[in-house]
């Protein structure tokens, strides 16, 4: 197929979410801007970035992107992409849409970034074979996510805060073994670092930057 024929699925509204993280969403960059620029260092061509955001992204992407579709749910941060995307470094394009039904043809992207978002897709499985099915074989996805914790303490309270803490973070589920899912959708991870970061609640704890490649 051409491009996905899947349905969009109708956006979870957090409008009150998307004005506060769009107001201090910013501050994060003091604890995890560095780990922006090590998620985007070296791509190169056509990119997709599922959940864009604000746009914090953007500042961050290298020269040698040609350019990039920035998908973004939520319209307050889509308006505010909007004007991120006009002080980026390269030509980001950004458009309303859902991971679950990108609008691009298979196999025509060399990368897609995935920046805290896969916490909170509605379908994380459907998402992440969407970002099979658009990049080119040998294309990467680039990740860097919070994850289910492997300390099984961590792991329980992160189960039993999920729905409270979906309704305060935004429909985040904080209990996802996103990497495991990365797998299962056929995208072969070949670098992963995992770490901890102090600054962020434990529900929100720990973190994993990596980069998955598709297969032929």
């Amino acid at each position: 197929m051409p491009t996905s024929t899947r349905t969009q699925p109708r956006p979870v509204r957090h409008p009150i979410f998307a004005r506060c993280y769009a107001r201090v969403g910013h501050l994060m960059d003091a604890e995890i801007g560095d780990h922006r620029r090590r998620l985007l260092a070296g791509l190169t061509g056509r990119v997709l970035e599922v959940g864009a955001g604000n746009g914090l992204n953007f500042p961050h992407y290298p020269a040698t992107v040609t350019d990039v579709l920035a998908i973004e749910p939520e319209p307050h941060l889509r308006r505010l992409a909007l004007a991120a995307a006009s002080q980026a470094p390269v030509p980001i394009r950004v458009v309303a849409g859902t991971a679950e039904a990108l609008p691009i043809h298979d196999s025509a992207l060399d990368a897609v970034v995935a920046s805290l978002v896969l916490c909170t897709v509605t379908d994380p499985d459907l998402a992440l074979a969407e970002t099979r099915r658009v990049l080119r074989p040998g294309g990467r996805l680039r990740f860097y996510e919070h994850v289910r914790a492997t300390d099984p303490r961590l792991a329980r309270w992160q189960d039993r805060l999920e729905r409270p803490w979906g309704w305060l973070v935004g429909g985040c589920h904080p209990n996802r073994d996103t990497v495991a899912a990365i797998t299962a959708a056929g995208l072969r991870p070949v670098q992963l670092d995992r770490f901890d970061l102090q600054a962020m609640p434990p529900p929100a704890r720990p973190h994993v930057l990596g980069v998955a490649q598709r297969g032929p």
